[in-house]
């Protein structure tokens, strides 16, 4: 057990630096749904494996023995390093959880704070303020916000590609990949490499669809960049929740590119390649909830050695 427990937790090391990769030559959309979850599957199994180590450790505690009938010397596995990683494993996932809950508790504050700012009976909410930005907020309903210094700094057009790109956000729910990704860096910081990549291709998935929608990729880059230009002007312009996505977030000038460069039919490695890096994140999550498995299966079998139900 004590070897299986610390593939998980050792696992980002390798496997994120792939899933990077992987994201620069899959699909935006597929890149995102492909972070997300890769985030968390290797948060789910580090989690669970600190909590099959800790556990290990609290059965060889006299009150949990007795409380459980239990024989410690019969639990096998007596590292002299299993206490005090017990011990770490224990502290960390009290501090995973503690921060798991204030970073909630933040984001639904800022997204409460940020809807009690943007009142609005439709869809767009306009802020009479001269700087310029705007982002998408999820809720109920959703709704786009932008500022009257923002909607100056484009033409008619251009408002289009925007207000697309924030409907894009707001209808494949990007707000909730970021939040799940930045859940799961609080429960394993190595995973903090996914996030960059995560909001870039959220960005990608969105400028796709406003390009889409109006139908003219070339506009499309031209707004975004406009938008961004308008932005960086006045900098730490609008403040927003950190979960919100915005058009002018990311780096503008490799979206602006993307867009002017690609098309539905975009150039990408070899497939054999794509799928074996594919083939190679599958491994990494495999062996994550593989490892997760086998250590829960010898702690339990070290349980009925101690309990004497290893003839049943």
């Amino acid at each position: 057990m004590m070897f299986a427990v610390w593939i998980p937790l050792l696992m980002p090391l390798l496997a994120v630096p792939a899933a990077r990769r992987a994201a620069e030559w899959l699909p935006p959309r597929a890149a995102a749904w492909t972070l997300a979850g890769f985030s968390v599957v290797l948060a789910g199994s580090s989690t669970a494996a600190l909590g099959l180590l800790a556990s290990a450790g609290a059965l060889r505690l006299p009150p949990v023995a007795a409380l459980g009938h239990l024989s410690p010397p019969l639990l096998g596995d007596s590292s002299p390093v299993l206490v005090p990683a017990s011990l770490l494993a224990a502290l960390a996932l009290a501090a995973g959880a503690f921060a798991v809950v204030r970073t909630g508790l933040r984001q639904r504050r800022e997204m409460r704070a940020a809807r009690a700012a943007s009142a609005a009976a439709d869809e767009l909410s306009v802020r009479p303020d001269e700087l310029p930005y705007a982002y998408a907020l999820p809720g109920r309903p959703d709704r786009i916000v932008v500022t009257t210094g923002m909607l100056r700094a484009l033409d008619a057009r251009e408002r289009e590609v925007l207000f697309a790109h924030e409907r894009a956000h707001l209808a494949g729910r990007h707000h909730l990949f970021l939040a799940t990704a930045e859940l799961a860096v609080t429960l394993h910081p190595m995973l903090r490499g996914l996030r960059e990549p995560l909001a870039y291709a959220l960005e990608r998935w969105a400028d796709e669809s406003a390009a889409t929608a109006t139908g003219d990729r070339a506009l499309t880059a031209r707004a975004i960049g406009r938008a961004a230009l308008a932005a960086a002007r006045v900098p730490g312009a609008g403040s927003r929740p950190r979960t919100a996505l915005a058009v002018t977030a990311g780096p503008v000038p490799r979206r602006v590119t993307a867009l002017l460069t690609t098309s539905a039919a975009t150039a990408r490695p070899r497939r054999a390649l794509r799928r074996a890096l594919a083939g190679a994140l599958l491994v990494c999550a495999v062996l994550s909830a593989g490892a997760v498995a086998d250590a829960a299966h010898d702690l339990h079998a070290g349980v009925e050695v101690a309990q004497g139900e290893t003839g049943r």
